[in-house]
């Protein structure tokens, strides 16, 4: 069993609650898809948990905002979580990959944060096939793994090199999908074959939103957590 996940955006509740249901699952492996800045007040915290458990990581757009100059004045999402990183947790951001290969015996994965070809893409579930099928062939690969829609899924495309499977993890600490509740995926391999499927879980929603209201960060933000089904 491996499971993926992406987009804490600094939401060291939901990051915790997470790895409490890893620590009950205890996969063979965990990646994650980037993004784990930006709104919210816990950056630091949650690079710090990820390279403590020394999980492969990807760069996400949010992430990648951070390596450029930024004014100390800036008041925005990338300047108030810019002073709340050290240097030393940039430097970790700086040095993430964009994209993973994973070669198994019977198919090919590759990770990415908004696509194959940018970090800031979105390949929504509704996207168009035949633009998918030439990532499929550009890429030489038989899945595409990505974060940054926020909007979990799991999708096949019949291709004539046969099916190809795209799957979104949807967001740990920042869903998009009218449920507030953070998201990855489980991917186990039954005689050779991949199987995906989106999971959810709870964590202490009032928690993260408090911070938040207490914080410089724009209040608007607390309206995407608290979002309901």
């Amino acid at each position: 069993m491996i499971v993926f996940f992406s987009d804490v955006h600094a939401n060291l509740p939901a990051l915790k609650a997470f790895f409490k249901e890893m620590d009950t699952l205890k996969p063979d492996a965990i990646y994650c898809l980037g993004d784990l800045v930006g709104y919210h007040v816990w950056p630091g915290e949650v690079v710090d948990e990820i390279r403590k458990r020394q999980i492969p990581t990807i760069l996400g757009n949010h992430d990648e905002a951070q390596l450029k100059y930024i004014d100390p004045t800036d008041q925005s999402n990338r300047g108030i979580t810019s002073r709340l990183l050290s240097n030393d947790q940039k430097v970790y951001l700086s040095r993430l990959p964009r994209h993973i290969k994973l070669d198994f015996e019977t198919f090919s994965m590759l990770l990415v944060h908004g696509s194959p070809r940018k970090i800031n893409e979105y390949l929504k579930e509704d996207h168009d096939s035949d633009d998918l099928k030439q990532l499929f062939q550009e890429n030489d690969t038989d899945i595409i793994i990505c974060g940054h829609t926020h909007l979990p899924y799991v999708r096949h495309l019949q291709t004539e090199k046969g099916n190809k499977i795209i799957v979104n993890t949807g967001s740990v600490g920042r869903p998009k999908d009218g449920d507030y509740r953070g998201s990855y995926v489980v991917m186990d391999v039954i005689d050779g074959k991949p199987k995906f499927e989106v999971k959810r879980f709870d964590y202490d929603l009032e928690k993260s939103v408090q911070a938040l209201m207490e914080s410089d960060f724009d209040k608007s933000y607390v309206d995407v957590l608290r979002q309901k089904n």
